[in-house]
This record gives structure tokens, sequence and C-alpha cells, in this order.
């Protein structure tokens, strides 16, 4: 694929000289939902922090769209794990999304109206407007996590990673997520979710990658998400149950 959104090659990852990503090479099509596979421990986060910097290579190159991440920083958004966030820190809800405009100010020039107006516009999409001004500790799992998507929403990016976005939400913000996340792709978007849960994968996501510190395989979701491919992911912990309609339905245990 020509400038790819994100092309990985060779990228290997240790923490404490044990092997979190081995040898990962992965190329991913443009404006697709695709989903990041694997059990526990398997590098999904390590994969996105990797591809971002966030975390030391020990080998191995990140592109996005045919360039080095230091050159494409305007182009990507980020998500982080809502734990890995410090919800106590003295800031409202408008805030948090406006800080998704630095990217395109700079650091040094302080956001006016046409910020404000974008962030509030973002706050609105994800049903969060009435709580511009409260502050995150104030707020629940899953109107914080609506925050974080609202201040990707506001970097306007071309490229979304998004780890765990529906971890510790309920079912009326994981609708709400999901339809974003469409709303997204239909904007031509390619967005990178961490995920856990294999119930939904199929209805989720176009494209999936299966991984277990090695990329065991990457593709359409209907070529890739098999019950082989996903015994060879999980091992001894994948159940496999054949529904009444005679599909597969695959859960993790």
């Amino acid at each position: 694929m020509k400038n790819a959104p994100l092309r990985i090659s060779g990228l290997s990852v240790a923490y404490q000289k044990k092997p979190v990503l081995r040898d990962i090479a992965l190329e991913v099509p443009e404006g697709k939902l695709i989903g990041i596979i694997g059990p526990n421990g398997a590098g999904k986060s390590t994969l996105i922090k990797a591809a971002l910097g966030l975390v030391p290579r020990l080998s191995g190159e990140v592109a996005i769209y045919g360039r080095p991440y230091a050159e494409q920083r305007k182009l990507i958004g980020y998500v982080p794990q809502r734990e890995s966030v410090d919800w106590d820190f003295p800031t409202n809800a408008l805030d948090v999304v406006m800080m998704g405009r630095y990217g395109h100010l700079g650091w040094f020039r302080r956001p006016g109206a046409n910020e404000r107006r974008i962030a509030m516009e973002c706050l609105a999409k994800v049903g969060m407007a009435d709580y511009a001004d409260r502050q995150i500790s104030q707020l629940s799992g899953g109107q914080q996590q609506r925050v974080f998507l609202a201040r990707a929403l506001a970097q306007d990016a071309q490229l979304y990673f998004m780890d765990e976005p529906f971890v510790g939400v309920d079912a009326a913000t994981e609708k709400a997520i999901i339809a974003l996340l469409n709303e997204l792709k239909a904007q031509g978007k390619t967005v990178l979710v961490v995920h856990h849960d294999l119930a939904t994968v199929k209805e989720y996501f176009d494209w999936v990658v299966l991984l277990n510190v090695e990329l065991i395989q990457a593709g359409p979701t209907a070529d890739v998400f098999t019950a082989a491919n996903l015994q060879r992911t999980y091992g001894g912990r994948l159940a496999i149950l054949e529904r009444n309609d005679h599909e597969t339905g695959i859960g993790a245990r």
C-alpha cells in the first residue's frame, strides 16, 4: 500500500529484557476501523505506544503516511487507557478537549474563540456539551472516556489510536463510541482500537490485527477472524461455542 496510514517493519520491544513485541511487520489500509486483538500481555497497548514513540524500541521502523512519526504528529489522534490518566488534575472537560487543538496552534499560542467553538462542537458530538465546565474528577468513567474521545476529535487527525476505549463504560457510552468511530471511518479516517471483547469484533471492525507478542495474522475481519487463527492467538484460553444459527461465537476465558 503506497503511503499506508501506518507501516511497521521489524519492530521489537522488551521490558526488563523480556520480549513484549517480536519482529512485527504490519501495514494497515486507509479508511478502515481496525481492531487490535489478543490475550492479556500480548503487547497490544505496547504496539500503539511504540508506534507513537512513547516506549523505546529495540529495533524497527514506523512510518505514518510514508514518513517518520515526528514529522506527522498533526495527523495523529491518541486516546490512552483511562486508568493511565491523572483524573485528579484540576481542569474541566472543555479545557481537556481544547488541549487537542495545540497541535494546530503550537504550544505558544493561546486557544481563542475558534478553538473554544471547535471544542464545544466535539463535546456535543459525544453528548458532553452540558458538562463542559465540570471538573474531570467529578465525571463518571464513561463520561471521562467521552471527554477524551472529544479531545481526539478536536485534533482533527487522519489516523487515530485508541487504547481500550470501551473498558469501564456503560452500554449507552459504548454505543455512542462505536457510532463515533464509524463516523470517522465514513470521513475516510483510519482508526486502530485495542479491543478485548471477542463477541463484538465482527460487528465493530472491518479489519483485525491478531497479536500475541508476534503478529499472528492481519487482514479483513471476514478472512482473519477465524477459529483457527484465534486458537493460534489465544491457545488454551479460547472457548469456541457453536450458536444456534450455525455461526461461530467466540469468547476468551
